[in-house]
């Protein structure tokens, strides 16, 4: 990984795939904390709709990359210039001073951390939902991708970076980090999509999660639960 002598506080990594009815507005978001000074990197799995066409003319680096969060993830941290590192999922909001709190954040110690999350939706249970993932979150310190994640570029490279596994990297990774440094779990929140959520519904969506994670604690291949998941398509 890179870092020049004048290497920005912050780098903004978006692993993205076929994102092209949202990403404009999310790439616009982001555009005041490039104003301050953070990088913004795009990486593209092989999108057929035009997302690397969308985010040409406003990212720092627009990359290309096989599919698959980890592998994406990591492309983007392997050329990015940033002392901190913040992988940002494509349906999800940052709060728009996310840069100077992460700057707080690190001024007080913190090595890595994520945000609270808020699901995006109408139906109470997902404020439920949402309140239980930022509590196990805190007392667990395991993070998921729809935190927010964010590391120094340091110990992100002494980790090895994100397992290259089809799903559960991000609890992986976080746990790698935990038993260097605890996590900075900020209360303010990332805005994440309940598309999900709502498409399958979400009593279901919490059962499948839970049988996911218990799945793979218990040692269950991730490739499988990538299956489970719809990440990944059924073998015939």
């Amino acid at each position: 990984m890179q870092n020049s002598p004048a290497a920005p506080f912050l780098s903004l990594i978006l692993p993205v795939l076929n994102e092209a009815a949202t990403l404009t507005a999310q790439l616009a978001a982001l555009q005041p904390l490039r104003a301050r000074g953070a990088e913004v990197l795009v990486v593209d799995g092989g999108s057929a709709d035009g997302t690397a066409e969308l985010a040409q003319a406003v990212v720092d680096r627009l990359l290309a990359s096989p599919a698959g969060r980890a592998l994406q993830m990591n492309a983007g941290a392997s050329v990015s210039q940033g002392q901190f590192l913040l992988f940002l999922h494509a349906d999800t909001t940052l709060p728009p001073a996310a840069d100077e709190l992460i700057r707080q954040a690190a001024a007080a110690g913190a090595a890595w951390g994520r945000f609270d999350v808020r699901i995006d939706g109408r139906q109470r249970l997902l404020r439920v939902v949402e309140r239980m993932m930022n509590w196990r979150s805190r007392l667990t310190g395991v993070a998921t991708g729809d935190q927010a994640i964010f590391v120094r570029r340091d110990l992100f490279c002494a980790v090895g970076g994100y397992p290259e596994l089809p799903l559960m990297e991000d609890i992986a990774l976080s746990k790698r980090l935990r038993q260097i440094a605890p996590p900075a779990c900020l209360r303010e929140r990332v805005l994440t999509s309940g598309r999900r959520w709502e498409k399958h519904g979400v009593l279901r969506t919490i059962l499948l999660m839970w049988r996911l994670r218990a799945s793979y604690f218990l040692g269950a291949d991730p490739q499988g639960l990538a299956v489970r998941y719809g990440y990944l398509p059924r073998p015939r």
